[in-house]
């Protein structure tokens, strides 16, 4: 045997050991599970992340996911407990729990979807048939999700999957009932809109008629208060007059015939027809108050004493 045949046949052997070890090794991921399949039978199911080996050209490694997964439901009509029909919008996420399970149960991720969907639209109809729209929509919309997760979850089990949420993201009447909806709710607000105004009315009429009283009653109290004052000051004017006169009547004669002429002869368009010898102008003369022949004037008759 020359060198030259030596040299082919240590070369193959080299490429039969490659391909051998190549096919005996294979990586798990840390977000991957695997399994080790002879002939369609599971060997082993790794869930720890690593360089493997296995049985090469006889074993084939399945993977399959950790981490979680979604999955979006198409819309679906539920009838509610109070006889409404509503569209109902949800998606779900879960992952996969025990990977030998799932592949016994459903070999893959689709079929994992399928019967999923099935489960989730089943116990959505269930648990939703059961509330009310405003639960639905409002109330209780947190705690019928929580119902459907733990409905789906039951039965999820069973295919080693886990469901982490479900989740309702839309609610809404089918479109043919939302006019009629809206055009009621509308109704209603204008109604209630009515009522609150017309209370605002009759509080605002109660509120002015009362203002308006009240005003009357003050007005009323300030006038009387008014002539109250007016009369007492009338009373001490008088008084203190009288006093005045009856302490020097003349004076006060002279003083009151002053005022007289000014009021009297005030502005430069003013006549007046008189006798020179009207008592009126008793006191042009002089101070002493004597008429013009002389003779003693007459005293003004004293004036009675304020009441």
């Amino acid at each position: 045997m020359n060198n030259s045949t030596l040299r082919t046949g240590l070369l193959i052997l080299l490429a039969l050991a490659a391909i051998v070890l190549y096919s005996s090794i294979y990586i798990v991921q840390q977000t991957q599970y695997a399994l080790v399949l002879r002939f369609g039978a599971v060997q082993s199911a790794i869930s720890e992340p690593g360089l493997k080996f296995k049985m090469p050209l006889v074993d084939n490694v399945t993977y399959f996911e950790k981490r979680v997964l979604d999955l979006d439901l198409p819309v679906q009509t539920v009838l509610s407990a109070d006889r409404q029909n509503l569209e109902v919008d949800a998606f779900t996420r879960y992952r996969i729990s025990d990977p030998l399970r799932f592949y016994q149960a459903v070999g893959d991720n689709e079929r994992a979807k399928q019967r999923l969907s099935s489960f989730t639209n089943s116990a959505m109809r269930n648990v939703l048939a059961n509330a009310s729209r405003d639960a639905i929509v409002r109330t209780d919309r947190g705690g019928l999700m929580n119902r459907i997760q733990e409905d789906v979850n039951r039965q999820a089990r069973s295919l080693g999957i886990e469901m982490i949420d479900v989740r309702l993201t839309r609610v809404d009447l089918p479109n043919a009932n939302s006019q009629a909806v809206y055009q009621r709710m509308r109704t209603e607000r204008e109604r209630e809109a009515a009522d609150l105004r017309a209370n605002g009315q009759q509080r605002a009429q109660t509120i002015r008629a009362q203002a308006e009283r009240e005003a009357t009653i003050i007005r009323a109290e300030a006038n009387r208060k008014a002539e109250e004052l007016r009369g007492q000051g009338d009373a001490d004017r008088n008084r203190i007059l009288a006093e005045a006169f009856g302490q020097d009547p003349e004076f006060f004669t002279f003083y009151r015939s002053m005022q007289a002429y000014e009021a009297g002869l005030k502005g430069s368009g003013t006549r007046l027809v008189l006798s020179p010898d009207s008592e009126f102008f008793r006191y042009f003369n002089g101070s002493a108050g004597r008429p013009n022949g002389g003779a003693s004037a007459t005293p003004a008759p004293r004036p009675a004493p304020a009441q």
